[in-house]
């Protein structure tokens, strides 16, 4: 692509000025038509190429005077503020304020019968943002659009690209926001990614074919607002699925039994678990067997049979993919996947520091790969030797293995230098105010240094104490060498306490740590013990823990299910959507998500597979990596698809046209349309039963003049709910968001209950919410 050359004298004759005036006055068909000309078609990552400038439009694009000649384009204005002190007084940065373009709000958007072609519209909204862009890239010789190096800002940089229509315009990709990283990727800008671009734009469009033809259904059937996603209803599931099995489990009862034990050294005792019976794992299974080895032992003599010494090694975690950073972020300083990723963002972008401006901290965020550059390992490294020591320091790099897929072209999260260690930028965020956020550099800071650390070393010791048929395990442990633990703490990392609440449910409780039984006296086979006490105590096997923000993100990455950028999304999605609810840091289903799910899984089983999910997901990747067709895809999806949609509008049964009976009277709730009486519950046929005396004092008050239809306030409101919503007077029905009552003269024949199986309504009746109040629900 060639690059426009400067007029060689830009005062030019009075002849050329004439000139160029009549040009610029040309008439305005002539401009439809050059701008018609000039319409973007894609063929490959050289489309750039394919761009036609009619020749006076061109000369309208040459910069003039002294102006700007380089146009940058960022997604936010924070990030254009740190970019622009890089880059000098000969380029503009502006920012697009995220996407500029997308699928219509008010229709599906992607035309079917034509192989999926998308409508895109400009953002409502957005129309000022791209006339100031349009207005700065005909001021420029060229345009760099520099959006994030994923695959969403591939698809705002080909959307700014198309409505730009300028030809000499770049992708400049880096995953850092510094001066090296910027003038770098100026200096080596890239044509627009087509298939990083396709691959996006099948996301977009999958998700839109799910979420707009399926939610409708969900309205019509169940409730308005529902809605349902391709990936956010198959992570409700993982938690409905979850709680089943916590609903299914039955404890089953063990004992343990530990001896307190003192050495030839004398005091302090240590324990001892009992780990073998004749050569065999023990299962203790109820008081009565426990007591007779207890009994049994009380005797016996306990002899050191074999002493283990070795040093365990604890290895670096490796430096934070976006996942790992969601769930450390949760497990040590308890925030939400949200939180995390919008604080991340904001030390990206960057943030004030007083005479240096506005200065980025961190590397691009949304990453699944745990590759780190060559000068960032040599920075690390003689950082960890001036500050730690040689002893600390690896004699070569660690490198750390990415899982399957990874998009290696990003690096890892990592602090952008090694010049703003935590203390020294703490001023800068307690001016600001933003103390999470420091903790959250902290957090990163810590992860990186420590990765390129060397292990911590442990002297442990266990025994093997025989008492009789019986064998006991001692171990312990005492830290040799802190290695990394010198900077990250030896706090669990996801995987351990995975793996600890695993065994812990099972009541494999010997296998939570060496650390289990303490620290160790000095022991030699054959020396001799003298028991002090055994300790039996009863337990009961625990179901599966509910998911927490960390042990979700785990799962749905393991599951192969999201994406770096989407995890964040997925859990705030169907907490908002009232699917679930966070009670004690754990995730578990209302009773709107159970019904939801059922429905969902019953009619789109294998849309709700999570196998299926996570296949999408790969041929997305292959789609990135030219290895598959975008419309192949699209079609493989849709047709089965279809057909799964037409059997279940016509099967799906229809909640909302259920009658619910009651024995009792139902008061009035005047709740405008669309709206619950609560929140979370949302079931359309949620019903307030008042205690006998309230239902008395209501009708006391206001009986005679609802005794007719439409009589009074309260049938004048019931009226005109119905006559809104095209519903005439008949029984009582449960519709979105609101009680529906009849004539109150047919009330009391429709009052008295149903009792509805669990097989029917799939939902349990629940307890009082509020004093003289039940609550009954489909």
């Amino acid at each position: 692509m060639a690059t426009r050359k400067k007029k060689a004298d830009e005062t030019g004759t009075e002849a050329e000025e004439t000139a160029a005036k009549k040009k610029a006055k040309r008439p305005a068909a002539k401009k439809a038509a050059a701008k018609k000309k000039s319409a973007t078609k894609r063929k490959g990552s050289a489309s750039l190429a394919t761009v036609e400038v009619s020749a006076d439009e061109e000369e309208e694009a040459t910069p003039r005077g002294k102006g700007p000649h380089y146009l940058v384009v960022v997604e936010s204005p924070a990030k254009a503020k740190t970019i622009k002190k890089y880059l000098g007084t000969g380029y503009t940065v502006k920012a697009s304020v995220g996407h500029v373009k997308d699928l219509p709000k008010s229709k599906i958007g992607v035309d079917v019968e034509h192989d999926f072609q998308p409508e895109y519209q400009v953002i409502k909204g957005k129309e000022k943002v791209l006339n100031e862009l349009k207005k700065a890239a005909k001021a420029v010789d060229k345009v760099y659009l520099a959006t994030d190096p994923d695959r969403e800002g591939e698809a705002i940089a080909w959307h700014i690209f198309e409505e730009l229509g300028h030809k000499d315009s770049y992708r400049v990709l880096f995953n850092e926001i510094t001066k090296k990283a910027i003038q770098e990727a100026i200096a080596q800008p890239r044509h627009l990614n087509q298939e990083s671009y396709d691959s996006q734009q099948t996301r977009r469009i999958l998700d839109r074919l799910v979420g707009y033809q399926i939610s409708p259904l969900l309205w019509k059937k169940i409730r308005r607002g529902l809605s349902a996603g391709r990936v956010q209803s198959v992570a409700v599931r993982l938690i409905c699925e979850r709680e089943d099995e916590i609903k299914a489990f039955l404890p089953q009862e063990y004992w343990t039994l530990d001896a307190l034990l003192e050495g030839a050294s004398g005091p302090p005792p240590f324990k001892a678990k009992l780990s073998k019976i004749d050569g065999k794992k023990v299962e203790l299974k109820d008081r009565e067997t426990t007591d007779a080895l207890v009994a049994e032992l009380q005797g016996a003599e306990f002899t050191v049979a074999k002493v283990d010494r070795r040093e365990r090694r604890r290895n670096a975690p490796a430096p934070f993919i976006t996942s790992k950073l969601q769930q450390e972020a949760a497990n040590r300083l308890h925030f939400t996947a949200k939180k995390t990723m919008t604080l991340a963002q904001r030390l990206y972008e960057g943030i004030p520091m007083g005479e240096e401006g506005q200065t980025a901290l961190i590397t691009y965020m949304r990453t699944d790969s745990t590759r780190l550059s060559d000068d960032a390992v040599k920075q690390v490294r003689e950082f960890i030797g001036n500050q730690y020591g040689g002893d600390f320091l690896p004699e070569e790099p660690v490198s750390y293995r990415s899982k399957k897929n990874a998009q290696d072209a990003h690096e890892a999260i990592r602090p952008v230098s090694l010049e703003y260690p935590p203390e020294r930028v703490r001023p800068f965020f307690e001016q600001m105010g933003e103390q999470d956020m420091f903790r959250l550099y902290e957090l990163i800071w810590n992860r990186f240094v420590a990765c390129q650390m060397k292990p911590a070393v442990y002297d442990q010791t266990s025994a093997d104490i025989a008492a009789g048929r019986a064998t006991f395990r001692a171990s312990g442990s005492t830290l040799k060498f802190a290695g990394y633990l010198r900077v990250y703490g030896a706090g669990l990392t996801p995987e351990e306490e995975a793996e600890k609440e695993k065994a812990k449910a099972a009541g494999d409780e010997a296998t939570d740590s060496d650390e289990a039984t303490g620290e160790l006296p000095p022991l030699n086979d054959g020396d001799k013990l003298r028991l002090q006490k055994l300790l039996n105590e009863q337990h009961f096997t625990q179901p599966p823990p509910r998911f927490s923000e960390a042990t979700l993100v785990k799962e749905l990455e393991e599951r192969g299910i999201g994406r770096p950028s989407t995890y964040a999304a997925i859990l705030s999605t169907i907490q908002d959507k009232k699917y679930v609810e966070k009670l004690e840091g754990r995730f578990r289903p209302t009773d709107l998500g159970v019904m939801t799910n059922e429905m969902l899984v019953k009619h789109f089983p294998k849309e709700m597979a999570v196998a299926f999910t996570a296949d999408l997901e790969e041929k997305l990747d292959q789609i990135s990596e030219g290895g598959a067709s975008w419309k192949a895809v699209l079609h493989d999806f849709y047709g089965p698809f279809k057909e799964t949609l037409e059997k279940a509008e016509a099967e799906m049964r229809d909640v909302k046209r259920e009658e619910i009976k009651t024995r009792h009277p139902v008061r009035e709730v005047r709740q405008p349309a669309g709206h619950q009486v609560r929140e979370d519950g949302p079931l359309p046929g949620l019903l307030e039963l008042p205690r006998l005396q309230e239902h008395q004092g209501l009708q006391a008050g206001r009986g005679r003049q609802n005794r007719h239809r439409g009589g009074g306030d309260h049938g004048r409101e019931v009226r005109e709910l119905r006559q809104a919503h095209g519903h005439q007077a008949g029984p009582l029905r449960a519709l979105p968001g609101v009680l529906w009552l009849p004539g109150l003269q047919d009330l009391q024949a429709h009052l008295h209950r149903r009792e509805l199986s669990g097989v029917q309504a799939g939902l349990p009746h629940r307890a009082p919410q509020r004093p003289g109040e039940d609550l009954l629900r489909l």
